[in-house]
């Protein structure tokens, strides 16, 4: 499903080249395909809620490789769930282009392009607020969320197929712990691949900075379920490769190395 080209291709980038969004680094409402009539390639990132670890994580990986979008002339366009304030602390957090990121108040893109809703089980006695906030924390535990658990022991366990993440003279800050230095890892796992604890203490400095920030990325809890999707298209338009996230911490087909897709 995730690399294949699908027969609805087209329709995908109808609605993308039809949608207009406001735009973080002016606040005015633009096509989110402005300027990317020249593209060599085109990648459009449909993310789920600014606040969302996922989002963090996958605008920590582009800024990561930003030399490789550069050197296959990859234009990027994000569009994520939240108001120009929530853009504007994401992409002061994450180094994000504002000029790139487009915000959805209502997730109607999402609807539109069929992403996956998350878990929507109903408790009539709930508010939507809260029915949102006990799916989110039942997909956390696995449910209606598939490979998040492993993903999140992954973090933990360290992974071998995946690159270091920390180099050994930087030093993490701004978590509930002490101040990290890479060279930590390496004397606890070796170096050149991800090393045991190594991405869950950089997930842990992104969930510090949106639970310390709760209001301005998620203004509105209603839509912490939804889920978004990557999609790459070739300068006419076509469809050359697409995923969709399936549940939390789901966001690429290759967790170890999410934008090998760009290979």
């Amino acid at each position: 499903m995730n690399t294949q080209t699908r027969d609805h291709s087209p329709d995908i980038y109808s609605i993308l080249s039809q949608t207009q969004r406001l735009r973080v680094s002016d606040g005015e409402i633009k096509p989110v395909l402005d300027g990317c009539s020249n593209a060599s390639q085109l990648l459009v990132l449909i993310w789920s809620q600014l606040g969302d670890f996922d989002n963090l994580e996958y605008a920590w990986w582009l800024r990561r490789e930003k030399e490789k979008l550069s050197s296959k002339g990859i234009t990027v366009r994000a569009v994520g769930i939240g108001n120009r304030n929530s853009g504007i602390k994401f992409c002061e957090y994450t180094g994000f282009p504002q000029e790139w990121l487009f915000v959805d108040e209502t997730a109607e893109i999402h609807t539109l392009l069929g992403l996956y809703r998350g878990l929507t089980l109903q408790f009539p006695t709930l508010s939507i607020s809260q029915k949102a906030w006990l799916n989110l924390m039942l997909m956390c535990a696995g449910i209606g969320s598939p490979g998040t658990l492993k993903e999140v022991f992954r973090g933990y366990k360290g992974d071998r197929k995946a690159p270091q993440l920390i180099a050994d003279e930087e030093v993490v800050k701004n978590t509930p712990l002490p101040p990290i230095k890479g060279s930590f890892f390496k004397a606890a796992g070796g170096k050149g691949f991800q090393r045991p604890f190594e991405l869950a203490t950089l997930r842990l400095r992104n969930m510090t900075e949106v639970l310390s920030n709760w209001n301005t990325y998620v203004p509105d809890s209603s839509y912490l379920t939804q889920r978004g999707g990557t999609f790459l298209f070739d300068p006419q338009g076509k469809l050359i490769y697409e995923h969709r996230d399936r549940g939390i911490l789901g966001f690429a087909e290759n967790m170890s190395n999410p934008l090998s897709f760009l290979d």
